[in-house]
């Protein structure tokens, strides 16, 4: 044979030994669903090996090529039992098998997704974590998610402005540390950069996820002191419609003399929820509606909320989905700020207030695709915000938010996070800011891998770039020194947890933030009651870190299981932005003269450094002891918040020789309980604040004023310092109290499908204020009908 002949040969032989390798292979697939609920599960992992592994798809589907022969199957996924047996494959053979997965119910395995963006297990997160359930919500008929959240150990909230151990002070309505996610995307308004508490979706939650500590490496701007990721549900394979009814009334006060004259104040609302597949088309909507007369005069809403989530899940595409997200409300009311004295402190001063009519409106486009160990996702959000107020205080702002993200998991227990944002605010010109326009820019990679099945490691890196009008970041590589500038700002954050026992998790993390002012801060100039607003062009980004070493230990009681956490922590701030109340002269100087009282009020400064240590413990599980299934919430927190650099002689922080912070309580107890039994169910809710240490000076420190001039002196007369809030100064010790706030509820389930219940909260009718001139809520009763179909 010539060469061209034995080529021929040659090529034939190998085209058929590969054509025949080809036919050699046997396949595996199926769906993996949940074994209690059947519901389809994405992303659980399905192998045979290290090398040869798949995650399902938005279907719960999988398929695995194998060479013939013997096979251990193995399928795993976070909160649920690792699934194994034993297959053969035959050459040519296609085997089809449905994979259920067993629930591990444990508090250790619940699965969280904003620590990492990622789903991993509660236990093997490397910061300090809280999970609030829809369950907790519905219980205590929570119309307000602040409510609950001001549940969570270490957690306060103040006139709408949260702060995690200490983190925040008072700061009405500008600014937030706490970044307010919804499905892992900002919902902070673009002009005051706050959160909208009334806004969010609480008739279609899935849970609330709440990070401690500055996690701006993956969350940027606004996460300088913590996250709080609230995730909405999608459809199950079974159809689940839900309708909630309340009514309730307020008791008198406890000292009746504040009360005003007239009938009880009311409060009712409802919540309705349903969500269904249609063929591949996820279903999800929403409605409320609230109406409540207030517990103090003139102080009403009435608000109207609806939402609606879609997915379409394509099956000649497998792991392709597509969807939209949305939710709008109108919210009209009376909006109460400060009272009329001390003995009516229900009754606004001037017995007048302020009235809005706001709008609110989001829509979330996005697109999500898995293949193999593989993730990509675009999301989009548009939020628009208008507020009609009167006495000049209007605002009209929209926000454009869109997130590029790719997301990896290797064979080696490594998971690769990588993304980009951009986000652009438009203040559209309006009586409480002005017209201003800011953008966003920030990239950002997190790794996280496991090794030994023992030690999770966790680092993250973001640049992050902030403009409004004219200011824009001045980044520093070394933000101590600030040697070396950048035109971006890098933070890095990095995490360490270690299994050491079977139930024991050891962590430590170091996380570093950084915060750009929002337009309210630099911009707003208006009044509240007879205090103004003032604006302050000059503030500057707040930067700072945060870092804690805790322990989380597992145990179990009888049927019952959870965790005890113990946790130490130290945050630090430079140019930390505080609201400063003082007397506001033009030209920026201060006065002490009675005329100059007309200038009194708040601004933002950016009051140097401060410092935040403390620690906190926190028990948390559910399961039977006896007959009695319980749940527990609950957590005490110590914190240590001074201004380092206080100088009495010259600043107006805070009392005289007073180096803690404002407007923070230095011990803080929170606690629930839930009894179930049978048909029967009884739940209580315990909240302890100590004392206000310091608030402004300005509020109780008297000022002297010229009233005459002598020919040959001057003679001086004082001004209660409470002039702004009278009755402050003579009271002040009601002020500045430590204080419980206890609530209890019962319920009886009378089927499957219908619960009634009835809720008290404030149960003793403790008086206490928030906030100087904000007297709290007195006892109030609710009656709940809940029907789930």
């Amino acid at each position: 044979m010539n060469k061209s002949t034995t080529k021929l040969i040659f090529v034939l032989a190998l085209f058929c030994s590969i054509l025949k390798s080809q036919t050699n292979f046997g396949f595996v697939k199926g769906f993996v669903t949940d074994a209690k609920t059947n519901d389809t599960l994405i992303g659980a992992i399905v192998n045979v090996s290290v090398k040869n592994a798949v995650t399902t798809n938005l279907q719960g589907f999988f398929e695995l090529k194998l060479i013939p022969g013997t096979y251990t199957l193995q399928c795993s996924l976070v909160g649920y039992k690792t699934f194994k047996t034993s297959i053969e494959i035959k050459e040519n053979e296609t085997i089809t098998t449905s994979i259920l997965l067993e629930d591990v119910n444990t508090a250790l395995d619940e699965v969280v997704i904003s620590a990492g963006k990622f789903e991993q297990k509660l236990s093997d997160v490397t910061v300090s974590m809280d999970i609030i359930k829809p369950a907790l919500i519905e219980n205590k008929n929570v119309t307000n998610l602040d409510v609950i959240i001001n549940q969570v150990p270490g957690v306060t909230v103040a006139d709408g402005q949260v702060s995690i151990r200490g983190g925040s002070g008072f700061s009405y309505g500008a600014g937030s540390r706490v970044l307010m996610l919804v499905d892992e995307m900002p919902m902070i308004s673009a002009d005051a950069g706050d959160i909208k508490w009334n806004y969010l979706p609480l008739e279609n939650i899935e849970q609330v996820e709440v990070i401690k500590g500055a996690s701006s490496a993956l969350f940027g701007s606004s996460a300088l002191n913590g996250v709080i990721n609230l995730r909405t549900i999608y459809a199950k394979e079974k159809p689940i419609t839900k309708i909630i009814s309340f009514f309730g009334s307020y008791d008198a006060p406890s000292k009746t003399y504040k009360w005003w004259k007239g009938t009880t104040q009311f409060q009712k609302g409802i919540n309705i929820s349903h969500a269904q597949k249609i063929g591949n088309l996820d279903f999800v909507i929403g409605a409320h509606q609230f109406t409540d007369d207030g517990f103090r005069m003139l102080e009403t809403e009435d608000r109207q909320r609806f939402n609606c989530n879609l997915r379409y899940n394509f099956k000649k595409i497998p792991g392709l989905a597509v969807g939209v997200n949305t939710n709008m409300m109108n919210v009209r009311g009376g909006l109460f700020f400060l009272w009329q004295s001390y003995d009516s402190a229900y009754i606004p001063q001037g017995r007048t207030i302020q009235k809005y009519n706001n709008d609110r409106f989001n829509v979330d486009p996005f697109v999500t695709y898995f293949w193999k160990n593989n993730k990509l996702s675009l999301r989009n959000r548009y939020f628009k915000t208008v507020n009609r107020n009167d006495k000049n205080q209007g605002s009209n702002a929209e926000l454009y938010y869109s997130e590029l993200q790719y997301q990896k998991h290797f064979a080696n227990n490594l998971n690769l996070t990588t993304g980009a944002v951009y986000m652009e605010q438009q203040v559209l010109g309006d009586s409480l800011y002005g017209k201003h326009s800011g953008q966003n820019i920030a990239a950002y990679v997190q790794a996280d891998r496991k090794f030994f099945n023992r030690l999770t490691v966790s680092l993250g890196l973001r640049g992050e770039f902030y403009k409004l009008d004219t200011a824009k970041t001045v980044g520093y590589l070394f933000p101590q020194n600030r040697s070396v500038t950048l035109p971006f700002q890098p933070v890095a954050r990095i995490g360490l947890n270690y299994q050491a026992l079977e139930y024991t998790f050891i962590r430590a993390s170091f996380g570093q933030g950084y915060r750009f002012p929002t337009v309210a801060e630099k911009f707003v100039s208006t009044a509240v009651s007879s205090l103004k607003i003032y604006p302050n062009n000059s503030l500057q980004p707040e930067r700072g870190y945060s870092t804690e070493i805790g322990v989380k230990q597992g145990f179990k009681i009888a049927g019952f299981k959870g965790f005890f956490d113990a946790v130490a922590f130290y945050t630090k701030y430079q140019s930390m932005i505080e609201f400063v109340f003082n007397i506001y002269k033009p030209g920026g100087a201060t006065g002490v003269f009675y005329q100059d009282i007309a200038y009194a009020g708040f601004k933002s400064q950016n009051i140097g450094e401060a410092q935040i240590s403390g620690y906190e413990t926190s028990v948390s599980g559910a399961g039977k002891i006896g007959p009695i299934n319980v749940t527990v919430f609950s957590g005490y927190t110590y914190i240590n918040p001074i201004n380092p650099n206080f100088n009495a002689a010259k600043d107006t922080l805070g009392l005289q020789g007073v180096k803690t912070l404002k407007y923070r309580s230095k011990h803080l107890i929170k606690s629930d309980i839930q009894l179930d039994y049978k048909f029967l169910s009884i739940g209580y809710s315990a909240r302890f604040q100590s004392k206000t240490e310091n608030i402004d000076r300005r509020f109780v420190q008297s000022i002297l004023h010229e009233y005459n001039d002598i020919a040959n002196g001057v003679n001086w007369d004082e001004v209660d310092a409470t002039y702004i809030l009278p009755g402050l100064n003579k009271n002040f010790g009601e002020f500045q109290k430590s204080f419980w706030v206890h609530d209890a509820r019962i319920s009886v389930s009378l089927n499957k499908s219908i619960k009634i219940s009835f809720i008290v909260n404030n149960l003793t009718n403790v008086s206490y204020q928030a906030r100087p001139g904000d007297l709290r809520a007195p006892t109030q009763y609710v009656g709940q009908l809940a029907i789930k179909l």
